[in-house]
C-alpha cells in the first residue's frame, strides 16, 4: 500500500521514468511470448526456438539495467534523516523501491500479454496476418505455466536487481576482530592500532608511560631497603627538575607543532610524552576494542582505474569469441550463440572500462597548465566518474553492435523483421534511457557544489562551457572507441 501511494504521489518525471520501464518490460514480455509461439509453432526445430529465447537476454539485461538506475534516481525512496522513527529505515525504503519497480514492470507484462492475445486474435476473433503470424501460435492453445513464467521473469529479475543493488550498507569500516596486527620492529602481539612506518621514531609521536606497572612498582618500592628509597627520592627530584625545564620548553613552543610534545611528569615521579599527532584518535566500542585509526573513511573518493585492464581484458576476449564463432558460422545463417556470447562479454568489458576512462578524461582535462575552467570539467569528470562511466561503456557497446548490424546488413543485404526491430529498439532505448537517468543523478548529487560556485560569483555560462567541455571531451575518447570496437566486431561477421 505505501508503494501504490509514493507511486501515485511522484513528481512527473519520475512517473515518465517508470513509464519508460513499463515500455522496456513490455517489449521484453513481446519477445518472449514470440519465442514460445516460435517453439510451439515449429515443434520440430528446437535448436531454432533455443536461440531466439537465448537472444531475448540481451532486452532483458537493457530492461533490469534500466530498472535499476530508475530506483536509484527516484527521490521518494531515498533515506533521510527521522524516517527510521517512523519504521522508514534503509531496509524498508529498499523494499519499496523493489515493489515498485516490480509494479511497474508487471505493467508492463501485462500489456505484452493483451498486445499479444490481440495479435493472435483471441481478444477479436481475426488474426493478424504479416510477418510475425508465424511466431504467434495461431490456432494452438498457449500452456499457461509457461506464459506466467516468461512474464513473471521480468518483474522478479528487475525486483531483485534493485533489491540487490539498494541494500542497506554500514558507513563504517569493519573492524578487524581478532586480527594480529604489526606495528614498529619487535612490536609483536595483538595490538589495538596500528601504527604507521616511522611514527615510532618520530618525536613526541607516542605517549610512552613508564608507570605501566604502577601497582607492581608500588609493592616493590614497599619492600625496599633505606638506602634504595634515598636513590629513589633523589632520582625523583631529578626527574621532578627535569619535567619542570622541559614544561617551560614546551610553552614556549607553537602548539600544535611536531616539537611541541614535551615531556611531563605524573604524580608517581614517571615521565610522559605528550603525543603530538594532528590525527584523532581511534575510537572505542563498547567492549573496549579499539578501531583501526589509519583505516579508510566513509566518503572518500577513490580512483575507479583500477578496474581498467580487466575491462580492457574482457573486450579483447568477447571480441575473440565474437571472431571464432563468425568463422565458423555458415554464411546464410543467424547469428549463433557463440556471437551472442562474444557482444555480451565486449559489452561487460566496455562497462567495466568505462568508469576508468571517465576518470582518465578528467585527469586529461587538467593536464599541461589548466584553467579554472578545464579544472572545474575534469575535477567532475573524475567525481562522477563512477556514476556516468559505465552507462557511457554501455551505450558505446551498442553503438558498437549496432554499427556492426548496419555493415552486415549493407555487405548481405539481409533484412531484419519486425521483431529484430522491436529488440534493437528496447535495447538502445533503455542504454540511452539510463544513461540520461545517470547524468540526472549525478546532477542532483552536485548541487551544492553549484550553488556554492554561484554564491562565490562564477557566472553560469562558465558552467555551460563546463559541461560543454566535459560532453566533448568524453565524445572525443568513447567515440573512436565505439568506432574501432564496431570495426573489429564486423569483421568477421561480413566475410
Amino acid at each position: 500500500m505505501l508503494a501504490l501511494r509514493l507511486t501515485r504521489a511522484a513528481r512527473l518525471a519520475v512517473q515518465l521514468r517508470r513509464l519508460l520501464v513499463a515500455s522496456a518490460s513490455a517489449g521484453t514480455g513481446f519477445l518472449l511470448l514470440c519465442a514460445l509461439g516460435h517453439a510451439l509453432t515449429h515443434p520440430d526445430a528446437p535448436g531454432a526456438s533455443s536461440l531466439r529465447l537465448a537472444w531475448c537476454a540481451a532486452p532483458l539485461a537493457a530492461t533490469v539495467y534500466l530498472a535499476v538506475a530508475v530506483a536509484r534516481a527516484d527521490p521518494g525512496t531515498r533515506p533521510r534523516p527521522g524516517l527510521s522513527a517512523i519504521g522508514l529505515g534503509p531496509g524498508r525504503l529498499m523494499a519499496v523501491s523493489a515493489t515498485t519497480t516490480a509494479l511497474s514492470a508487471a505493467l508492463g507484462s501485462v500489456a505484452a500479454l493483451l498486445g499479444f492475445l490481440y495479435l493472435r486474435g483471441d481478444l477479436t476473433g481475426a488474426p493478424v496476418d504479416g510477418a510475425v503470424s508465424g511466431v504467434l501460435a495461431l490456432g494452438q492453445r498457449l500452456p499457461a505455466p509457461a506464459v506466467v513464467t516468461l512474464l513473471a521473469l521480468v518483474p522478479a529479475a528487475a525486483s531483485a536487481a534493485v533489491a540487490l543493488t539498494l541494500r542497506p550498507r554500514d558507513p563504517r569500516p569493519a573492524p578487524s576482530a581478532g586480527s594480529r596486527r604489526y606495528g614498529r620492529f619487535g612490536a609483536y602481539g595483538w595490538g589495538a592500532a596500528r601504527e604507521t612506518f616511522g611514527a615510532y621514531g618520530r618525536y613526541g609521536a607516542r605517549l610512552a608511560s613508564a608507570s605501566a606497572s604502577a601497582p607492581a612498582s608500588a609493592s616493590a618500592s614497599a619492600s625496599a631497603s633505606a638506602s634504595a628509597s634515598a636513590s629513589a627520592s633523589a632520582s625523583a627530584s631529578a626527574s621532578a627538575s627535569a619535567s619542570a625545564s622541559a614544561s617551560a620548553s614546551a610553552s614556549a613552543q607553537p602548539a600544535g607543532g611536531r616539537a611541541a610534545g614535551a615531556a611531563q611528569a605524573d604524580p608517581s615521579g614517571a615521565l610522559l610524552t605528550q603525543a603530538s599527532d594532528t590525527r584523532p584518535p581511534a575510537t572505542t566500542d563498547g567492549d573496549g576494542s579499539a578501531q583501526d585509526a589509519t583505516g579508510p573513511v566513509p566518503g572518500t573518493p577513490r580512483s575507479h582505474t583500477t578496474l581498467l585492464p580487466w575491462g580492457i581484458a574482457v573486450l579483447t576476449a568477447g571480441l575473440a569469441v565474437e571472431t571464432y564463432a563468425g568463422d565458423t558460422a555458415t554464411r546464410d545463417a543467424a547469428p549463433s550463440a557463440g556471437v551472442l556470447l562474444g557482444w555480451a562479454l565486449a559489452t561487460l568489458g566496455l562497462a567495466l572500462a568505462g568508469p576508468g576512462l571517465t576518470h582518465l578524461c578528467g585527469r586529461l582535462l587538467q593536464a599541461v597548465r589548466p584553467g579554472a575552467l578545464r579544472l572545474l570539467a575534469g575535477r567532475v569528470l573524475m567525481e562522477e566518474s563512477h556514476r556516468v562511466g559505465r552507462p557511457l561503456g554501455v551505450v558505446c557497446a551498442v553503438a558498437s553492435a549496432a554499427y556492426a548490424a548496419a555493415a552486415l546488413h549493407d555487405a548481405d543485404a539481409t533484412d531484419f523483421g519486425p521483431l529484430s526491430v522491436i529488440g534493437a529498439v528496447v535495447v538502445a532505448g533503455c542504454t540511452v534511457a539510463t544513461l540520461l537517468t545517470a547524468a540526472v543523478e549525478a546532477k542532483h548529487a552536485r548541487t551544492d557544489t553549484t550553488d556554492a560556485l554561484l554564491r562565490l560569483g562564477a557566472p553560469p555560462t562558465t558552467l555551460r562551457a563546463a559541461a560543454a567541455l566535459r560532453a566533448g571531451a568524453l565524445l572525443a575518447v568513447f567515440g573512436p572507441l565505439t568506432l574501432v570496437v564496431a570495426q573489429l566486431a564486423s569483421l568477421p561477421l561480413a566475410r
